[in-house]
């Protein structure tokens, strides 16, 4: 989640649209009139550069400034070894995400960060995003099976470049445990017994922040599968089962009994004030992706964290991981450039993973030939709980149809955080309107 310090953000970020008062139709291709003026100034690709010889360029939602400085170490290495000219755009993450529909049918960079699963699915199936198979032909073999499969549309094609990917889990520090006494809980009745103690001890138990919407579909898509299983979520996300039933309201059940445990300024903090709160020791743990290593600049903090997955509710015990997918697309404008092509298979080699993760640590290189010498404990934990894992979930906001994910789920899970409720009926209502609209 993060970006380059090359080109600035050609849109500031006050400008960035709220995702709860986003036009309905974000998830489909009709312009979003509205945010075409903000995605017209952000575009940075004109047909002049992309028909220019050995010239593409990259559009980034990766703007925090670790991810933003791999990012441009990842161009900066492409550039040293072809000599092309890459002409970047960088912009707030939410913006690119909100406005991805809008952004794709104006004038969009060739290559841009995206993210497995369904939102890459999605618009490659709606013709906006260009398949990059003779990419693959390349790099084909540098990619794990379930990666492959990861980077797949439904028409079979690839549209997707894996760069990395990270497991999501509870992050503490180990001192602070070992001050206390805690030990890592392994079923849910015992994670309840930790928090107890937690908030007894004077912590926050659970440190929690949603400002920005997402945050709060890691804890739904943990829960959701610890009680229902993997297949369930999938299921769930794309349609196959009804919102409205006791399967789905067995999860906020056991959600509410988190929810005394969770820190109450969780509305209006961004993820890294969340993470703030548990390095500094005001609260027990983070439900997180291990991106939070970007923001920890303290060397001795950062060997100080460690994480345990999800403890077992009730099926398939601890088997899934939520682990992401981060990568590149090509857009369908960019689909005739060489040298985006050439760009996007440097991008899928270990030399070029290899250039972003030595600015970038907290994330995982997928490209089987990238250099791991230097992987972190933590980071060795972290892959190996994902190799370890049986089902590797991509996070809800790309599993799912975007509309549903931005405009339905964001206000339902705050509503819930705020008072304890869900509709379920309703959250059914609309699963069913807008997915009986693709």
């Amino acid at each position: 989640m993060a970006l380059p310090p090359s080109t600035p953000s050609a849109i500031p970020s006050d400008s960035r649209l709220n995702r709860r008062t986003l036009l309905k139709g974000i998830g489909g291709v009709t312009t979003a009139l509205a945010a075409a003026p903000l995605l017209a100034a952000c575009s940075g690709g004109s047909p002049q550069a992309a028909k220019s010889a050995n010239a593409t360029s990259l559009g980034s939602g990766l703007s925090d400034p670790v991810p933003r400085s791999a990012i441009q170490a990842m161009v900066d290495a492409y550039k040293s070894k072809s000599g092309a000219t890459v002409k970047m755009n960088v912009m707030p993450r939410a913006q690119l995400v909100d406005n991805i529909s809008s952004y794709l049918q104006s004038n969009p960079e060739d290559v841009i960060t995206w993210f497995a699963g369904y939102k890459m699915r999605y618009y490659a199936a709606k013709g906006l995003l260009a398949p990059v198979d003779d990419v693959w032909e390349k790099i084909g073999g540098n990619f794990s099976e379930g990666l492959t499969t990861a980077s797949q549309g439904d028409d079979g094609k690839k549209y997707f470049v894996p760069n990395y990917n990270y497991p999501w889990g509870f992050f503490y520090r180990k001192s602070l445990w070992a001050e206390r006494g805690y030990k890592v809980p392994g079923t849910f009745d015992a994670f309840l017994a930790l928090c107890a103690q937690m908030k007894k001890d004077g912590l926050i138990p659970i440190a929690f922040a949603d400002k920005d919407g997402w945050p709060a579909m890691g804890t739904f898509d943990y829960l959701n599968m610890r009680t229902n299983g993997y297949q369930f979520h999938v299921d769930l996300c794309a349609h196959k089962e009804s919102w409205d039933q006791q399967k789905v309201k067995d999860v906020f059940d056991n959600w509410k009994a988190l929810l005394p445990y969770q820190d109450k300024a969780a509305l209006g903090a961004t993820w890294q004030e969340g993470a703030r709160t548990m390095t500094g020791k005001k609260s027990g743990m983070y439900l997180i992706g291990a991106f939070i290593a970007q923001d920890v600049s303290d060397k001795a903090i950062l060997a100080d964290l460690d994480f345990f997955p999800f403890p077992a509710i009730a099926v398939e015990g601890t088997d899934a991981i939520e682990a992401p997918i981060d990568g590149f697309v090509l857009s369908k404008r960019g689909g005739s450039n060489k040298t985006a092509k050439d760009m996007l298979a440097f991008f899928g080699s270990g030399a070029g993973q290899d250039a972003y993760a030595a600015k970038d640590a907290s994330n995982l290189q997928t490209a089987k030939d990238a250099n791991t010498s230097s992987f972190s404990e933590l980071n060795r934990k972290g892959a190996a709980a994902i190799s370890g894992a049986k089902h590797i979930s991509q996070f809800f906001d790309r599993d799912a149809l975007p509309a549903m994910a931005n405009n339905v789920m964001i206000p339902a899970l705050q509503g819930f955080l705020k008072d304890g409720t869900i509709d379920t009926r309703n959250l059914e209502a609309q699963a069913k309107s807008l997915y009986a609209a693709e």
